[in-house]
């Protein structure tokens, strides 16, 4: 059997925890940007759209942390599922630069 077949947990864990935990503090941050102000250059139902996504991927990192919590880090995240968080994350990135850039003007 390979490595890549059984991650060794010790390794997993220090790899994926603190990746998930990045992704849990980036959504929260956009979480709240996106629910306590009005982003004026996104249409009310595109910032709507993005808050609804953003608290989505949230549960789902939640899940995923829980799993891998209660599996005693026997547990991975498929690259599949963590790709569609980096792309929101890189979009919630995009938009909070331009708000924050804006807010400075």
């Amino acid at each position: 059997m390979s490595n890549t077949a059984n991650p060794d947990p010790e390794m997993l864990k220090n790899l994926l925890e603190p990746l998930l935990e990045d992704f849990t503090y980036w959504f929260e941050r956009s979480q709240k940007l996106l629910s306590s102000n009005r982003i004026e250059f996104l249409t009310e139902l595109d910032q709507q759209s993005l808050l609804e996504r953003v608290e989505n991927a949230l549960k789902e990192v939640n899940v995923a942390i829980a799993l891998f919590r209660v599996t005693d880090h026997q547990v991975g995240v498929d690259m599949a599922t963590m790709r569609p968080w980096h792309t929101l994350l890189l979009e919630c990135q995009a938009v909070g630069m331009r708000y924050y850039r804006n807010q400075a003007i």
